[in-house]
């Protein structure tokens, strides 16, 4: 019989969790190695069914050291091919065949979590962007923006319409700069709420459903005066009735 803990879960490992200290995604793999040399005939994981066999036992540990290795290997060799994170971000993947695996999906934990937690391991915090290093405030940069956008309105306008074409990453991104720029603009939270609320919707693991239902509900608050914490759980639980009916 064999305990795992959370090292197996039913899902995508937990090595990436952006709120947390560092993970170890190399050390992780090891450990389920390891557990995989045993021969168990039963797994009790850390969240969900138990697995009983030990074909199947060994199949889910080595399945799932090997999705870690994956992300381990791609990220180092952009790494050491000079590759900045945002690249390393965009074009590490888990190998197909395995992220259809049952006890691998991303109900929490994501990949793009865990290749940051790799980079961080083997490259520090510096993501290779030399305008990184030593930024201006993000408001003063966010206002330099929006002076070039006639606006935070204009920047705000330019997130609805990214979010119409469907790029949630990009109106967050924009959404938030004019937030910035401009933190008491009534229409702005307006906007960051509403593409906040449509990223809440859109994502599958509950780590990225949750910092997104926070930032919806900070800027929902702000336009209605309602309690945060009363605004976050509706978000988080779905229940976004003010969402325009073609958002649904």
């Amino acid at each position: 019989m064999l305990l795992t803990g959370d090292l197996f879960a039913w899902t995508v490992p937990g090595a990436g969790d952006p709120q947390r200290i560092q993970r170890y995604p190399d050390d992780w793999a090891v450990a389920l190695r390891a557990m995989a040399a045993l021969d168990a005939d039963l797994l009790l994981p850390g969240r969900g069914l138990p697995i009983r066999g030990p074909a199947r036992v060994r199949r889910a540990l080595i399945d799932t050291a090997d999705y870690l290795d994956s992300l381990v290997e791609q990220t180092l060799d952009l790494m050491n091919a000079g590759a900045r994170l945002d690249e390393v971000l965009h074009s590490v993947k888990p190998p197909p065949a395995l992220a259809g695996r049952p006890y691998l999906r991303e109900r929490h934990d994501e990949p793009e979590f865990i290749v940051r937690n790799i980079w961080r391991l083997h490259g520090g915090w510096h993501d290779g962007n030399p305008a990184n290093l030593k930024p201006a405030p993000d408001a003063v940069f966010a206002r330099a923006v929006a002076e070039l956008s006639a606006g935070a309105a204009s920047v705000a306008g330019r997130a609805v319409a990214a979010a119409a074409d469907g790029d949630l990453r990009l109106a967050c991104q924009l959404a938030e700069l004019a937030a910035q720029a401009e933190p008491e603009n009534r229409r702005v939270h307006e906007i960051r709420a509403l593409v906040y609320a449509l990223r809440v919707q859109q994502e599958r693991g509950s780590i990225a459903r949750g910092v997104y239902a926070w930032a919806a509900a900070e800027s929902r608050s702000k336009t209605t005066g309602m309690d945060l914490l009363d605004v976050y759980h509706d978000v988080a639980e779905g229940r976004m009735w003010w969402l325009p009916s073609q958002a649904h």
